[in-house]
């Protein structure tokens, strides 16, 4: 089948190169220049695992093409994947600014039928909206399509290619017809093709990201209530997690969510239901527990050194959001950061694939290390914020010969509370028993 996704960012990139796997012809369009050049070139902008086989592959194959003109994408493809930023505005809400200018354009220069599918997550309505942009210039007949993602940036690749389920919203069988067969050769082992009305679709995505942000927070509210009465949240998770209904999945306490999706699909249900006259008080109290959790670090930071940070050295490990992404939108170690340098605290940090992401935001405010022994020369104390698997068994003698300080502060819970006590160390974690030697 021929296939346009029009924006690259994580989703569009992604969803181009995994359907040209699977050998339909795509075309993707971007209006970054430099950056279309660079991936006709075969380099990958982002920083996603087995991406650059893929993509790699399938340029050689000639099936994944890349053009700055909205024109020829729009020629291309039977179906048209809008992959577009819906960035969170100034009240919340998702900016639609877009897919709607998109949209306005699409209707120029289609003469014949295609489907248009918003794969962008968006508010429920956007698909209406979206059919009357088009429909302004349309002279042919189209049908729109909400067939939201559900892809975990670091296991993209692998949720394209074997999804759990795919939503298709849509009342027309023609549009119902092609969706069912692009994703059948993903759908093999059985996994369902979920056929439901535009609103519905729309709805499901952020229904879906807004239970997990909320089943994080409500662990994060746990484990700092253990730390009041002195229970581990390690022992509470488990035991909450062997029950069915429950699961052990997004139990892990820490300092908060963040990334491209949960923070602003949060918000954006929470305006959208203000806007139909509906109060979601638990999105509330999800997005005002995250914001305090994201720096639920810094009390026992300032505590420990007697609430002067200013000269001190904090080594950092972890920049990105979550392991195995380049991504720092909304990552909780550039709130921590933030509080820091405003406290006249000197930073060394290091992320296996986050630094250069970093080092646009921060320029020379903070230091990056090439190694992650290389942040803890004379540090006085190390922050854990992301947990990438290379932090998981440090070398604790090196570790200790490196800092001038004694002292951990565990964002993620990496450690074992006995394995630390055996190295005389002073820990803090999250939801569990603090360690002075």
């Amino acid at each position: 089948m021929k296939i346009s996704v029009i924006g690259t960012g994580y989703v569009g990139l992604v969803t181009g190169t995994c359907l040209a796997e699977t050998g339909n012809e795509v075309v993707c369009v971007d209006i970054n220049e430099e950056k279309v050049q660079k991936m006709r070139n075969g380099e990958v902008p982002i920083y996603e695992p087995h991406l650059d086989v893929l993509f790699e592959r399938n340029i050689k194959a000639d099936r994944l093409k890349f053009t700055t003109s909205l024109e020829k994408g729009l020629e291309h493809g039977q179906i048209i994947f809008l992959a577009l930023p819906t960035p969170e505005d100034e009240d919340g809400s998702a900016d639609l600014s877009y897919i709607l200018g998109v949209s306005d354009q699409i209707g120029k220069f289609i003469s014949e039928y295609k489907v248009i599918v918003d794969k962008s997550t968006v508010p429920v309505g956007t698909a209406e909206k979206v059919h009357v942009a088009i429909s302004k210039n349309a002279s042919c007949d189209f049908d729109v399509v909400s067939n939201p993602e559900f892809l975990r940036e670091g296991l993209a690749v692998d949720d394209f290619l074997k999804p759990e389920r795919i939503v298709i919203g849509s009342t027309s069988d023609r549009a119902i017809e092609l969706m069912r067969k692009l994703y059948k050769p993903y759908v093999r082992s059985g996994n369902p093709i979920l056929v439901m009305d535009e609103k519905s679709a729309e709805l499901t995505k952020y229904a879906a990201n807004s239970f997990l942000a909320t089943k994080i927070t409500f662990m994060n509210e746990i484990a700092n209530y253990c730390e009041r009465v002195g229970a581990d949240v390690d022992k509470v998770r488990i035991g909450m997690g062997t029950d069915s209904r429950i699961g052990k999945r997004f139990l892990f306490p820490g300092i908060g969510y963040g990334g491209s999706c949960f923070p602003k699909d949060v918000k954006a249900l929470h305006k959208s239901g203000k806007d139909d006259n509906y109060d979601f008080k638990i999105l509330g109290s999800v997005i005002d527990v995250n914001a305090t959790q994201k720096v639920a670090l810094v009390p026992k930071i300032k505590e420990h050194f007697n609430n002067d940070l200013k000269g001190k050295t904090f080594a950092i490990w972890g920049l990105a959001f979550k392991p195995e992404t380049d991504d720092i939108r909304e990552a909780p170690a550039l709130d921590i950061i933030n509080t820091l340098l405003n406290e006249g605290a000197n930073i060394r940090a290091f992320d296996p694939e986050a630094m250069k992401n970093v080092a646009r935001k921060y320029g020379d405010k903070i230091t990056f290390a090439k190694t992650m022994y290389d942040t803890l020369q004379n540090a006085d104390a190390l922050i854990v914020c992301t947990e990438w698997s290379i932090f998981r068994t440090p070398n604790f003698t090196k570790l200790k010969e490196a800092m001038s300080g004694n002292v951990i502060f565990d964002g993620r819970n990496l450690y074992d509370l006995e394995d630390i006590r055996k190295e005389n160390l002073s820990y803090y974690s999250i939801g569990r028993e603090t360690i002075i030697p």
